[in-house]
């Protein structure tokens, strides 16, 4: 698939469709922090928007198979909620129990889901789908990736910030209704927003199966 490690596409979704989903985020069983909201597929709203054909078809293209959504975020950035986030990798993933495997670990459990950081063959089974509710500009603090860094597997914090200063990066502006995809491992880092208006992206995973190996399964989260 795409050697950068990532691809835009516009369009996918209605401002319809994204204007009915900020509805729907506004109320359900969902878990609020400073950026946003996680463990969003406990939300049946977000469970069955997770499962549009247009999203799986993307998934899909990357994975080879047929993909199964398994966790989803809320990145919700604003004037008033403003953050920035420095070049990292996402390793962790959520498992349905723990397991005594060295390539596995730190774990840890939030909200009641237990995580643990993974090994890079397990992370290339992933696709992360970033549904922009919102148009992504270079105002409002977009995602900026390093092309091809998630081809390095998984990096000291150390070999991130060198690799992010040596490999000039690339800003991810993406329109409403427009969705990135991008794997766990690609380096990525977002600046603060400089305007009110607001970045909202909800940020859905899948994988090609739930059952990664023998005794390691995928929780929902």
């Amino acid at each position: 698939m795409n050697p950068a490690g990532f691809q835009i596409y516009e369009d996918v979704l209605s401002p319809q469709v994204c204007e009915t989903l900020t509805h729907e985020l506004s109320s359900g069983p969902c878990v609020q922090g400073r950026a946003g909201m996680r463990h969003l597929l406990r939300h049946p709203a977000v469970a069955s928007f997770s499962r549009r054909e247009e999203l799986l078809a993307i998934a899909r293209d990357w994975l080879g198979a047929a993909p199964v959504p398994y966790r989803a975020t809320l990145f919700e950035k604003s004037g008033d909620r403003n953050w920035l986030v420095v070049p990292h990798q996402d390793t962790t993933l959520p498992l349905s129990a723990r397991n005594a495997s060295p390539e596995w670990g730190p774990w840890s459990v939030k909200e009641g889901v237990t995580y643990a950081y993974a090994p890079a063959w397990a992370l290339s089974r992933i696709i992360a789908l970033r549904v922009h509710l919102d148009a992504s500009t270079p105002e409002n603090g977009p995602l900026r990736v390093v092309p091809g860094s998630h081809r390095a597997g998984v990096l000291s914090d150390e070999e991130v910030f060198r690799m992010a200063r040596e490999h000039p990066p690339v800003e991810c502006i993406v329109g409403r209704g427009g969705v990135m995809a991008m794997r766990p491992l690609l380096i990525h880092a977002s600046s603060k927003a400089r305007g009110p208006g607001p970045r909202r992206v909800v940020h859905i995973e899948y994988a090609a199966s739930l059952d990664l190996a023998p005794g390691l399964t995928l929780a929902m989260a």
